[in-house]
C-alpha cells in the first residue's frame, strides 16, 4: 500500500512539475526559433563565421540525404570546421542565396523544430531545391542551433 501511496505521488508531482504553456508563449518561441534560423542564413549568405558561431550550439551537427547514381538513398554528415570553410573560401563576388519557402516550427521552453523547404541559387542560377530540418534547443538566454539535415534535388522543384 505504501508503494502505491508513493508511486501516485510521483505520478502527481511529475504531471504537475511540467511546464503549463500558453498559446502566446508558444508563438513566442516559434517567433524566436524562425528569428534564430533568419540570423543564421543571413550570416550564410554574408559570409560571416563569426555570426553564424552566435546562434549555434557546441557540436553542431550537420547532415545531408542525397541520391547517389544508383538511386540508393545515404546520409553524409558535413565536419563543422568544414562547413566554416567552405563558407570563409566562398570566392569574391561569388553569390550564394538560401531562400526559405516556409517555415512549420514545433517549440516549447527547452527544445524545438524546424523544417523549412528551400531554393539554392548561385550568382541567382539555380543550383539545387530541397528542405532543411532544423534542431534547437534554448540555452536558457537564446535559442542554439545544434543540428541541420538537408535533402538535395535539382528536379521536381517549384522554382520561384
Amino acid at each position: 500500500m505504501r508503494f502505491l501511496f508513493l508511486l501516485s505521488l510521483l505520478l502527481f508531482l511529475d504531471v504537475h512539475a511540467q511546464e503549463d504553456l500558453s498559446v502566446s508563449d508558444l508563438n513566442s518561441y516559434q517567433d524566436e526559433v524562425k528569428q534564430t534560423i533568419l540570423s543564421f542564413f543571413n550570416a550564410f549568405h554574408k559570409g560571416d563565421t563569426v555570426a553564424i558561431k552566435e546562434v549555434i550550439g557546441e557540436n553542431l551537427v550537420l547532415q545531408t540525404i542525397y541520391s547517389d547514381k544508383n538511386g540508393g538513398r545515404k546520409v553524409f554528415k558535413t565536419p563543422f570546421q568544414g562547413f566554416l570553410n567552405s563558407i570563409g573560401a566562398k570566392p569574391e563576388g561569388q553569390h550564394w542565396n538560401e531562400k526559405l519557402l516556409s517555415f512549420t516550427i514545433n517549440a516549447d521552453s527547452i527544445i524545438a523544430t524546424a523544417w523549412t523547404p528551400y531554393e539554392f541559387s548561385v550568382n541567382d542560377n539555380f543550383s539545387h531545391c530541397g528542405v532543411n530540418v532544423f534542431q534547437l534547443f534554448n540555452d536558457g538566454t537564446n535559442w542554439r542551433i545544434i543540428a541541420i539535415a538537408d535533402t538535395r534535388k535539382k528536379e521536381g522543384c517549384n522554382k520561384g
